[in-house]
């Protein structure tokens, strides 16, 4: 008898130990400091297919890649942004899983095709974020759809068209942004990565210290396929007549408040006086001993930032 009921209140601790640990893992799972992880979909938007990543409720946020990456870059920050925020990151017609378009599209454009995800989620205002390409597309969001963003942040690049935009440190390389065509493309396949190197490696302040070997071979991938390269060389194609768009949206100045985030190693103060002739509230950091990877090069001082601004 005396065993069976100790077997019985050992049985019982059991179950409230099993149901107390459910309880603690429910109230974990639920409270804000565990974003859920972000889903991978697809839009039909704008005569194009846009894949896109989307995380969390509330006030939402556009966070649009770079060049030689893709939605995959902002993983770090949706985690923490998701907490408070619904987080969509496409990626941008060109790249990634989204539509290939054999000919240039401008970032205007690209821009076009955010806003007609942004509309299709039932969407009206946003904060819009870009880095490198993606800024250029954020600015161009900003400037068509005024009304409809209340806050934007601008991250390590420039803007063609804006000030003495020919001057700027990413285009020391000159040869980078009028490399496209047969030739190159023919020169580049199967040494996709060998091609991005350059801009992970040159581009970083430590190239120990840039993009993630996994994320490398992501990235890698990504372009490789049928029409990645060749799209993605379409971007730079494209600079002469965003420059002539961006010159012509920076004569009306946005007003809505703009954060500028640049590596000390990199754009320096150069995308920050741009900023200051496109935008009348511009908040202007310098990340210090960062090149232009800032997302990867600087997390600890950059994430805190992003979400101190995106309130």
């Amino acid at each position: 008898m005396k065993v069976f009921v100790f077997s019985m209140l050992r049985a019982a601790r059991r179950g409230a130990c099993g149901l107390a640990r459910s309880l603690l893992i429910f109230a974990m799972l639920s409270s804000p400091a565990f974003a859920e992880a972000p889903q991978s979909r697809f839009a039909e938007v704008n005569g194009q297919r846009i894949h896109y990543l989307v995380a969390g409720k509330g006030d939402p946020i556009v966070l649009l890649h770079g060049y030689t990456q893709t939605s995959h870059m902002w993983r770090p920050l949706i985690d923490q942004l998701a907490r408070d925020h619904m987080v969509i990151a496409p990626d941008l017609r060109g790249f990634g899983q989204s539509s290939l378009p054999r000919d240039g599209v401008t970032k205007a454009e690209m821009a076009h095709d955010v806003h007609a995800l942004v509309a299709s989620l039932g969407l009206s205002s946003v904060k819009v974020v870009g880095h490198d390409i993606g800024l250029m597309v954020a600015y161009a969001y900003a400037a068509q759809y005024r009304d409809q963003v209340s806050k934007v942040v601008l991250m390590d690049a420039f803007l063609p068209g804006v000030g003495n935009w020919k001057e700027v440190w990413l285009l020391r390389d000159l040869w980078h942004f009028h490399f496209y065509g047969a030739t190159p493309l023919a020169l580049v396949k199967g040494r996709e990565r060998t091609y991005f190197e350059h801009f992970w490696n040159d581009f970083a302040a430590d190239k120990t210290h840039s993009i993630p070997e996994a994320d490398r071979k992501l990235y890698a991938a990504s372009y490789a396929r049928e029409g990645g390269m060749r799209a993605g060389f379409e971007a730079f194609r494209a600079f002469e007549k965003d420059a002539a768009d961006f010159a012509g949206f920076a004569k009306t100045p946005l007003a809505m408040p703009m954060l500028v985030l640049t590596g000390e190693r990199a754009s320096g103060p150069v995308l920050i006086n741009q900023a200051r002739l496109a935008a009348s509230q511009v908040e202007g950091v310098i990340v210090p001993g960062s090149g232009h990877w800032l997302m990867e090069e600087a997390p600890q001082a950059v994430i805190p930032k992003l979400v101190e601004f995106l309130k």
